[in-house]
């Protein structure tokens, strides 16, 4: 699925379905991690296909869910350990893989620039209200000093009919930011539906970039009710993974 978005010529971005790849259930058929328990040449040659459809390298990271960003090269290894990357390089996919956290695709008006980020709760709540995406926009300003330059894209995640979460994650976000509170319902006996396309769109807003486009929170977007679509980690517990990528061509 390519972005909606006003990118400007010579930035690119997709974001990838479950659609037009080899493995067998249940990883069917486009899984892009190799962490998972899927058979290794079945996500080689997923990622080979990705790849092409591309016409760039897409840069495959070790995610774990925290606030580390990498600037990539052309010889910038898969594996690289980081929740955030961005590049001045021409042909190389600043690429987030996800199966219900939210992909955040960046690049800069004037096309010098691109970045991306892995939003799971804990990286984009992060701590004191510096998360995953203030620690990519950090990287990024050195290229790209007015937010007001910068465009966003938030790719499909959990939506907010499907996220149930427990008091500490609510509080997470409103230790830094008291108006976070209207992102949460609540959902039964102390738990919480969480929006969480709604809060990476209050960081970036504190953050002073306004150029937000895709995930609203409809259902269409939602990985978990979505299942010929998208893997979901929350639904099915073994699933495949999505990538989201954005590059310089």
């Amino acid at each position: 699925m390519g972005p909606q978005w006003p990118a400007p010529p010579g930035v690119h971005a997709w974001c990838s379905t479950r659609d037009g790849g080899v493995s067998a259930p249940p990883y069917d058929t486009l899984n892009l991690g190799d962490h998972v328990g899927d058979d290794p040449a079945a996500v080689a040659e997923n990622r080979k296909r990705f790849a092409q459809a591309l016409q760039a390298r897409p840069v495959f990271l070790q995610q774990v869910h925290g606030r580390g960003v990498v600037r990539l090269a052309a010889d910038t290894r898969d594996g690289t350990q980081a929740d955030a990357c961005w590049t001045t390089e021409r042909g190389v996919a600043c690429t987030m893989m996800v199966a219900d956290c939210l992909p955040v695709p960046l690049a800069d008006r004037a096309g010098r620039n691109v970045g991306a980020a892995h939003c799971g709760w804990g990286g984009l709540a992060g701590e004191g209200g510096q998360g995953v995406l203030e620690s990519l926009w950090q990287a990024m300003r050195v290229h790209a000093e007015d937010p007001g330059e910068i465009l966003a894209w938030l790719g499909p995640c959990i939506g907010p009919g499907a996220f149930e979460v427990g008091p500490e994650v609510r509080a997470a976000f409103v230790r830094s930011d008291a108006q976070a509170d209207a992102c949460f319902r609540p959902h039964g006996e102390g738990k919480f539906l969480a929006d969480l396309q709604a809060l990476a769109r209050r960081r970036l807003a504190a953050l002073g970039i306004a150029g937000v486009h895709g995930n609203d929170g409809s259902a269409a977007w939602c990985t978990v009710t979505n299942p010929p679509r998208f893997f979901s980690h929350r639904r099915d517990r073994t699933s495949g993974r999505l990538a989201a990528a954005v590059w310089l061509g």
